[in-house]
């Protein structure tokens, strides 16, 4: 230290300014080490080595008589520029503070001044920054919006919100490949970004085609294209007030047939065709009237096709027509107005929503949801054309969390007591429509609320158990699909548990073992699907369905065997056997030598191999059961499963289980156990064996 004092004080330019290097070094490591030895306590200031160290040298440095006093006045300047720095943390948090509540009342301008003033207090506070950039961006200053962005990534490099905001501006800026580059940084910081990065892409991407498009579409309008001429002069012409409806539902129709393609829809836009229904009184009044005459409803017709030609393949086009507030407001009112002609239309035009991602994005984000599962449900009592568009609709938004959300709201009140009707009612609706209705109402049961509401429903589980019921007396192939569809939704409502599926149970389960003598494979496997879910919720259930020769039939079906209804038939199997004596000799005596389950215990599906593990562990209890398996290789499996790495912990233990049971039923197995060296394997089971 004395060498680093007298080199501070050296003629010699280039060995002071080599000290002064090494001086900062050891006043950083000093630091470093204070904070390391103090964790209660973490000082964030960063000493400004050239305006402190250097400040000091050559000159102050001569008046430092010792290396204590050296290093006690740097201790000071630390501490006071960290006072300094916590007041102003201090101020510039309730600048922000200030700002934030200026920016939400919407008042840009000031939110703007109070970052300003919280970035003279603190000049590397992220926050300030991008808060400071929404603000620009709020005002349409683009460039200043940027330069914040990057002073906050200057501030933090890994800062979400300050690429967010410099994409938009740079998408505002028609900067598309920065804005691009913007959105993929987000991608690369986060990986879980992935959904805010596809919509920020989408966002660009229509962006860049909605100007390309109106710079085409420009060009054939200047050029003098007679089609691109018609668009504007047809939309000029139903700018005109006050004139009779027949001659705006004539003008609208002529409008609709010139819409050839995307030049035109992009002129009809840009020559503010949307306006139509905002500045018309007599299109307006015509298009929200309730209970509309016959002019009015071949008006609102016309309409709804030239929205059709209009927003066709065309996304921008889409956005803009839901942002009308009256379209918003009429479409689930047109649904049901119960005038073919307006439903017809209706459904088409949401077609062309619900067909595509984006498209019903833009439906959930701007109409509210609530009651068109209800109402598109109704669809079912309609011809196959509409019930078949309708069905499709509500299928496609199925897809959409936030449709889901909203039908949690009317379901109980609206949406089920519709539905029971429905299914109590087969033979009077659209049945293919009906499956298709089932099968959605299954999708739906995904999410947690609706299907521990429908779960709960009495009235929706008898609906059900009544179209079982005429199904099983009328074969043809539309009650066929209504069948298996209604077998789907039953097994996704059975994940619940609550004293109705307890009540029902063997009602439930007496209908699937009659469904067992179905010649359509399809709808066996789901019953025997049911019968696997709803056999846990009752003990008489699992009573009745064993008199009922359940294992006899399930034995013949794992014979067959797909892999999907082994799964249903051995899980089927192992609740039966788990607390039936009678199930366990029926299974002895259907399975000769256990062939089937040995078999099953080869599967590569873990759910398949615990399951048949349980059911042999449970049936060695019968005499003779584990004699009978002497000659085969039941032993080796079962420790190869005991002693396994199988992902379900289950499988590992219901084999060790099944290989003790075998063990103390017929001692011999434990001959082939030691030639296997598998007793220690065997031993290592023994805390399950308290299941025995």
């Amino acid at each position: 230290l004395a060498e680093l004092v007298q080199g501070l004080n050296s003629a010699d330019p280039t060995v002071r300014e080599k000290n002064i290097v090494e001086a900062e070094k050891r006043l950083r490591d000093e630091e470093n080490s204070k904070e390391e030895e103090s964790k209660t306590v973490v000082n964030r200031t960063v000493i400004n080595t050239r305006a402190s160290v250097r400040g000091f040298f050559p000159f102050e440095v001569k008046a430092v008589r010792s290396l204590d006093g050296f290093l006690a006045i740097l201790e000071k300047d630390a501490k006071e520029r960290a006072k300094r720095r916590k007041r102003n943390e201090h101020l510039a948090n309730a600048l922000k503070e200030k700002g934030n509540d200026a920016f939400r009342k919407g008042d840009y301008v000031m939110a703007i001044q109070r970052y300003t003033e919280g970035l003279e207090k603190l000049k590397d506070m992220q926050e300030l920054y991008t808060n400071r950039a929404q603000a620009y961006l709020k005002i349409g200053e683009y460039e200043k919006a940027i330069g914040d962005c990057e002073w906050a990534l200057k501030c933090n490099e890994k800062c979400i919100k300050a690429y967010f905001l410099m994409g938009k501006a740079h998408l505002a800026l028609k900067h598309y490949k920065e804005s691009r580059q913007c959105y993929e940084n987000i991608l690369q910081i986060d990986p879980q970004k992935e959904s805010l990065f596809k919509d920020c892409m989408n966002e660009v991407n229509l962006e860049e085609k909605r100007m390309k498009d109106e710079e085409k579409a420009m060009k054939e309008l200047w050029s003098g294209n007679s089609a691109a001429l018609s668009i504007k002069e047809l939309l000029q012409k139903l700018d005109r007030p006050g004139q009779n409806i027949l001659y705006y539902t004539g003008g609208i129709r002529l409008l609709t047939g010139a819409m050839k393609g995307c030049t035109e829809q992009t002129l009809f836009r840009t020559n503010n065709g949307f306006s139509i229904l905002k500045d018309n009184e007599v299109v307006r009044r015509s298009f929200c009237a309730g209970r509309k005459n016959t002019a009015e409803v071949d008006l609102s017709v016309s309409l709804l096709f030239l929205w059709q030609a209009v927003c066709a393949g065309n996304e921008e086009n889409q956005r803009l027509l839901l942002t009308c507030p009256d379209v918003n407001a009429q479409l689930p009112k047109l649904l049901s107005s119960g005038v073919p002609e307006i439903e017809k239309e209706t459904l088409a035009l949401i077609s062309l929503y619900s067909e595509n991602e984006n498209g019903r994005r833009l439906l959930v984000r701007h109409q509210d949801l609530t009651k068109w599962l209800q109402i598109l449900m109704t669809f079912v009592n309609s011809t196959d054309a509409w019930a078949s568009s309708a069905m499709n609709i509500l299928s496609d938004l199925t897809e959409e969390n936030r449709f889901k959300t909203q039908c949690r709201v009317l379901l109980s009140t609206g949406v089920l007591p519709l539905f029971t009707q429905l299914l109590t009612s087969t033979k009077l609706v659209n049945q293919a429509a009906l499956a298709h209705a089932i099968g959605i109402m299954g999708n739906l049961c995904a999410d947690v609320v609706i299907r521990m509401q429908m779960a709960a429903s009495k009235e929706c589980w008898q609906a059900c158990l009544k179209l079982v019921d005429e199904c099983l007396h009328v074969s043809t192939p539309k009650y066929q699909e209504c069948l298996f569809a209604v077998l789907g939704l039953m097994m996704n409502l059975l994940l619940e548990s609550n004293v109705i599926i307890e009540h029902l149970a063997v009602d439930i389960s007496g209908r699937c073992m009659s469904l067992l003598q179905e010649k359509d494979g399809r709808i066996v496997t789901r019953a025997i699907g049911v019968l696997s879910r709803v056999l846990p919720a009752s003990s008489s259930a699992v009573e009745e369905v064993v008199k009922g020769g359940v294992v006899k039939k399930m034995i013949k079906f794992l014979k067959a065997g797909g892999q999907i209804t082994s799964n249903y038939g051995i899980k089927t199997l192992s609740i039966c056997t788990r607390s039936n004596r009678q199930a366990q000799e029926d299974l002895v005596k259907s399975d000769k030598n256990f062939g089937v389950l040995l078999k099953l215990l080869e599967s590569e599906n873990e759910m398949t191999v615990g399951n048949a593990a349980f059911c042999l562990g449970q049936c060695l209890v019968v005499p003779g059961a584990a004699t009978s398996l002497l000659n085969s290789n039941v032993v080796m499996i079962l420790l190869k499963h005991a002693g396994g790495d199988a992902a379900r912990t289950l499988v590992q233990k219901n084999a060790a289980i099944a290989l003790g049971k075998l063990c103390v039923a017929e001692p011999r197995h434990t001959v082939q156990l030691r030639k296997l060296n598998g007793l220690a394997i065997l031993n290592s089971s023994m805390k399950h064996m308290h299941n025995i």
